[in-house]
């Protein structure tokens, strides 16, 4: 049992998405469950038909609830490591790339990418919203690096992604997972999609999963090789996969 525990205090942990509706949907699961024990109590004995409606009612709420819950914590635990490393695996890696993670949270895509890397580098930012993502703090990433073996192949600081604090034409490789949906207006989102072509080398590689699809907007910026793929399963809620490569001369 001990050495169990070692192991587990020696594993990345990558946190769980959307802790907030997480918490809501518990909430409410509770709530429906003791609606239905009160209906079963209270009216059974005077109003049958009304008791039943209620509690049937209640028990479909809760089994909903229950589960998408159940899926959320496999999609944060087990199925969002393996859609980042399907995704990063249809790159051809060199090795040598400098590589942004927009939204790096706690380092998921960061790491697998920097896993990748010789002689490159991973940079990550983030302005490290815990509604979005359980515990999301830079000293996280850092420890999920320090575990990964990448800790001296990556950097992270804040920075918003619709205002990136990079240069022009700074990195080879931009990524991003289950971040850019979490910007509400449209208008904004797309001030995030553009800063990330602003960022990235010409000839460069973009790589997004995200619930929404970006592939009419980097077709429109005249980007290559852009492909949107269907809805990825694996991931709960499920996600979208939009790649290209920003054209070499515009």
């Amino acid at each position: 049992m001990r050495n169990n525990s070692i192991n587990d205090l020696n594993r990345a942990n990558y946190g769980i998405d959307g802790p907030i509706v997480l918490r809501n949907l518990i909430l409410i699961g509770i709530g429906a469950i003791f609606t239905g024990i009160l209906a079963q109590f209270q009216l059974l004995p005077v109003q049958n038909d009304i008791a039943n409606t209620l509690s049937k009612f209640c028990l479909g709420i809760t089994l909903f609830n229950l589960g998408c819950i159940t899926l959320s914590i496999w999609s944060s635990k087990i199925g969002k490591i393996r859609e980042a490393k399907r995704m990063l695996d249809t790159y051809v890696w060199k090795g040598d790339e400098k590589v942004l993670d927009v939204g790096c949270g706690r380092g998921l895509m960061l790491i697998s990418a920097a896993k990748h890397l010789t002689t490159g580098r991973a940079f990550g930012v983030d302005i490290w919203d815990s509604g979005d993502l359980s515990n999301n703090h830079p000293q996280h990433t850092l420890n999920n690096a320090r575990i990964e073996g990448v800790q001296d192949k990556i950097e992270i600081k804040d920075g918003d992604a619709r205002q990136l604090p990079f240069e022009n034409n700074t990195f080879d490789v931009v990524l991003s997972s289950k971040v850019l949906h979490n910007i509400i207006e449209r208008k904004k989102r797309n001030q995030a999609i553009h800063e990330i072509g602003r960022v990235l080398k010409p000839g460069g590689w973009v790589g997004i999963i995200d619930s929404f699809q970006y592939a009419n907007i980097f077709k429109t910026l005249g980007w290559k090789n852009v492909h949107a793929s269907g809805m990825r399963l694996k991931m709960f809620p499920p996600v979208k996969w939009t790649t290209g490569n920003k054209p070499i001369t515009q």
